[in-house]
């Protein structure tokens, strides 16, 4: 079954396109504790094997004040290009592939370090931040 069109975008990593999301649903940790943050990768034509990455944040929604990151196309591309290395076939059927990233193997996936936010009332802040970070917070989220 491929992927929901909505809510996806398309990326093109070394000639092939694929299509990945952020999952809208969190998932919960049945001890309590906080969801990774994670999303999926598959070929945008003719879909066949898909690719789960987890990544070592929790999602932006998280009502226990985790940090998290937001996913970019060079993380993306980095990790379809790690996932591939390590024996991911997008063409081929199959249970999902799972690419799990360790904190330390975020700069190399980013080619910088990550930038951390913190979510606070009803947007986020820069990991650190306080309230002169407040002008540059985004909003994820309504007040109302």
């Amino acid at each position: 079954m491929a992927m929901p069109k909505k809510g996806s975008r398309l990326i093109t990593v070394d000639g092939a396109v694929y299509r990945w999301r952020v999952s809208h649903k969190p998932a919960f940790d049945p001890d309590g504790g906080w969801a990774p943050l994670t999303f999926a990768v598959e070929r945008a034509e003719e879909p066949q094997g898909v690719l789960v990455v987890s990544l070592p944040c929790a999602r932006p929604d998280n009502w226990q004040g985790e940090r998290t990151i937001v996913v970019r196309p060079v993380l993306v591309a980095g990790c379809v290009r790690r996932a591939l290395d390590q024996g991911w076939n997008p063409g081929q059927r199959g249970p999902a592939f799972t690419l799990t990233v360790a904190e330390d193997e975020l700069p190399a996936l980013l080619g910088e370090s990550p930038t951390y936010l913190v979510p606070f009332l009803w947007g986020m802040i820069p990991e650190g931040g306080g309230l002169r970070d407040l002008p540059r917070a985004t909003q994820i989220w309504s007040r109302d």
